[in-house]
């Protein structure tokens, strides 16, 4: 497979397309469809040129080019990581054998039903963002919308690549139907829930990119262990453009947090949405509701398929390779905190390979409270007592143990109507909602910005602050 990617191709890839006449064809019948699917639920600001990355090569040296581009013409294609031809199976009872190049009848099913709500999420959030630039604080944040955008539907043509290469005419028709379902759809909706929540200011869209996002870190870190060699390698690509997305995430909270936190200090009051900042406690709240939809994307803590998708090899754990244990589970045991009826919690032991879900899950909280130690730096830094904290993993569940309880964000079990009464100070209200939707006025002068988020502290890619990172 070669490293550098064929832009003089129709669709540009590094896969030797060409070399495969009917799948050419195939994906050349998809691609009209994708761009419609663009054009009709993709970003609704039209613009003249976005300063945007472009892959070149998937090598790990200069991948990516940097130019102004026509979005609608951004060049779209199928980019799979380089091959170890040495790679065998890290994991699960065929550890030790060489990994797949094609796929294993006995689990055709499985690993298409994993390919498919990978790439069910990847247009999602394209449709969940398509409005947001009309309403962009900089210049420099639409050309990150932009980057993000054109990524995920980048995404969506990995997977739909795999659909039509491996899986035959079921195949295809799943690639019909990732186009077919749209966010939020009462009829077709997106298959997780996540994916049909409105993303309607810029707060939720940095919350998304750094909390929902790194949900597709964890679960495309995963996929990249599995036997089946063309999605580890398409995941492991996937995984390079998902980090700009949450460096999206994590830095526009904390300009949010920083400007909040100018504006404390400048009024000396924590009550600073008359003079047009986002207030800490609105910013929590919103912290807490992306942070626990974005939970329920593990799925149940137990999971007799998830022990299945690794016994089989489809589907390992985050940095299986790194792990010191015997890469089967079959005789390991864990812990599961469970919450009772009366109102506490018990803890129950479980067979380890049943509790996979709870593994990454640990391993993404773990990551999450990264960001929350960087907020509350900023906020020491600007002596300001608030302090952001991520609320017990079993607050605000819809999947899952937790999911039949009321659990406060401390991890306190209480009766419906303690929940109702305390709820407006946990979750966002529809008053937190329309006073940062009030806020969100377009600002596409270079160099200025709006008044609830500071400026970032560099451009992209060497660029000013200033740099015109989009022709409107």
């Amino acid at each position: 497979m070669p490293d550098q990617i064929d832009y003089d191709a129709k669709i540009p890839n590094n896969v030797n397309l060409s070399e495969d006449r009917r799948l050419q064809r195939a994906l050349e019948g998809w691609q009209p469809k994708f761009l419609n699917w663009w054009g009709e639920m993709g970003p609704t600001l039209a613009t003249h040129g976005v300063y945007l990355r472009t892959a070149v090569s998937v090598g790990r040296e200069g991948w990516a080019h940097f130019d102004h581009v026509e979005v609608p013409d951004y060049r779209w294609g199928v980019f799979l990581a380089e091959r170890d031809p040495d790679r065998v199976i890290a994991f699960g009872e065929h550890r030790g054998e060489p990994v797949w190049q094609q796929v294993p009848g006995e689990y055709r099913a499985d690993l298409q039903r994993l390919i498919v709500i990978q790439g069910d999420t990847e247009p999602a959030s394209v449709e969940q963002q398509r409005l947001l630039g009309l309403t962009a604080p900089s210049l420099y944040d639409l050309r990150n919308l932009f980057q993000v955008n054109v990524e995920e539907g980048r995404h969506l043509w990995a997977m739909v690549y795999l659909l039509h290469a491996y899986f035959g005419r079921e195949g295809r028709e799943e690639a019909e139907a990732l186009l077919y379902r749209n966010s939020g759809s009462p009829d077709a909706p997106r298959i997780l829930g996540a994916f049909n929540e409105e993303t309607a200011d810029w707060l939720a869209f940095f919350m998304f990119t750094y909390f929902t996002d790194r949900d597709g870190k964890y679960q495309l870190g995963t996929l990249k262990e599995s036997a089946f060699d063309p999605l580890s390698r398409t995941c492991e690509f996937m995984l390079k453009e998902e980090a700009h997305h949450m460096f999206v995430g994590t830095t526009g909270v904390d300009r949010v947090v920083l400007r909040s936190a100018e504006l404390i200090r400048e009024h000396d009051t924590m009550d600073i949405g008359a003079y047009g900042g986002i207030p800490l406690e609105v910013v929590q709240r919103y912290l807490n509701f992306h942070y626990t939809v974005s939970l329920d994307l593990f799925g149940s803590e137990t999971s007799t398929n998830a022990a299945n998708y690794f016994t089989a090899g489809l589907k390992g754990r985050w940095s299986e390779t790194r792990r010191k244990d015997d890469h089967r589970l079959t005789d390991d045991s864990g812990e599961l905190e469970r919450p009772r009826d009366d109102g506490t919690w018990t803890r129950d032991e479980v067979q380890k390979i049943l509790l996979l879900n709870l593994d990454l899950r640990g391993e993404y909280i773990a990551d999450c409270e990264s960001g929350v130690k960087r907020w509350n730096r900023i906020l020491e830094e600007a002596e300001i007592s608030f302090r952001f904290a991520l609320p017990h993993p079993g607050f605000n569940r819809k999947v899952g143990i937790n999911s039949g309880h009321h659990i406060t964000p401390d991890g306190t079990i209480v009766d419906a109507a303690t929940w109702r009464a305390g709820v407006k100070n946990w979750l966002p209200t529809s008053e937190d909602l329309t006073f940062v939707r009030s806020l969100m006025h377009p600002v596409y002068e270079r160099g200025k910005i709006a008044s609830w988020v500071a400026p970032p502290r560099q451009g992209i890619n060497g660029k000013p602050f200033d740099y015109e990172y989009v022709y409107l």
